[in-house]
């Protein structure tokens, strides 16, 4: 089974890897069920979707009317007015078929123009305060994608008390010297505070390119158990934090055997030779 962590100030004890349900954009029921019957094998009680995810939440809500019980739900919207994201929130629940969901994030909040929007009068937070006071949603997060990620999360968390944040974390990206110093000083800040750490894009072997796709991620993902287990070892060797798992149903179940096979590293320094040597390259640069 995979270890569980407190996800931060909310209480749960959530796996350590969550199930990313981007893999669910564009599957059938079947095979969305059939996905759902890999994460109860390994235990994985936590799933993070989004608004903008095609049909994950759909594929997720029949899960919800037998299931809610066992996972901590999360969902996010990119809307950045309270009109647009208070409606979305609706729309989101209904495809869920729940009354509730745990955890509702702002996504991808990188644009400093749309920071300003969300963050200000009539923008998306004031939805989101407002659906945790009515019970619609339980906490509240924020995730990005990016090089200014990190710096764009600290920048939210001055202006508001989020739970949890969510940004790219694997060993390509931590290369980049700005970046690496943008996250652990977000990482310090979360750990003083209580705030739940999500890493995102740990299987990311780089950019397609001109090569063709033969998974169903956005950039090329690694494939081979070994890599897998590297990559996978060298995020979860990182205490604190949780790892998302990647965008494609058929993959996942070797994320999941990686991280139920995961022994904690004196180091993550132990897995960057091997790491080194694989190729990786970033797929976010300045």
């Amino acid at each position: 089974m995979i270890e569980k962590l407190t996800f931060g100030r909310t209480g749960h004890m959530s796996t350590r890897t969550l199930f990313g349900a981007a893999a669910l954009s564009r599957v059938t029921q079947a095979d969305a069920d059939r996905t759902l019957d890999v994460l109860l094998q390994y235990g994985v009680n936590h799933i993070d979707t989004a608004a903008s995810y095609g049909d994950a939440e759909l594929r997720i809500g029949p899960w919800m009317e037998k299931h809610r019980s066992d996972f901590f739900l999360a969902t996010k919207t990119e809307k950045r007015t309270y009109q647009e994201a208070w409606e979305e929130l609706q729309r989101s629940l209904d495809r869920l078929r729940v009354d509730y969901v745990d955890l509702w994030q702002m996504h991808i909040l990188v644009d400093p123009d749309e920071w300003e929007v969300a963050m200000g009068p009539g923008g998306a937070l004031e939805a989101f305060i407002e659906a945790r006071e009515k019970g619609l949603v339980r906490f509240l997060g924020v995730t990005g994608h990016g090089v200014t990620v990190a710096a764009m999360h600290m920048r939210s968390l001055e202006r508001f008390d989020f739970d949890s944040v969510l940004l790219p974390y694997n060993y390509a990206m931590m290369q980049n010297p700005q970046y690496a110093a943008d996250f652990e000083a977000l990482l310090a800040v979360c750990r003083e505070r209580n705030v739940a750490v999500q890493t995102i894009k740990s299987l990311a072997r780089g950019p397609w390119g001109d090569k063709p796709r033969t998974w169903a991620t956005w950039y090329e993902p690694l494939e081979d158990q070994a890599e897998i287990d590297a990559a996978v070892h060298w995020v979860l060797s990182r205490p604190g934090i949780f790892l998302n798992t990647v965008g494609d149903i058929d993959l996942l179940p070797k994320v999941l055997d990686a991280a139920s096979r995961f022994r904690q590293y004196e180091s993550a320094g132990e897995l960057e030779p091997e790491l080194a040597a694989m190729g990786l390259t970033p797929l976010f640069v300045a």
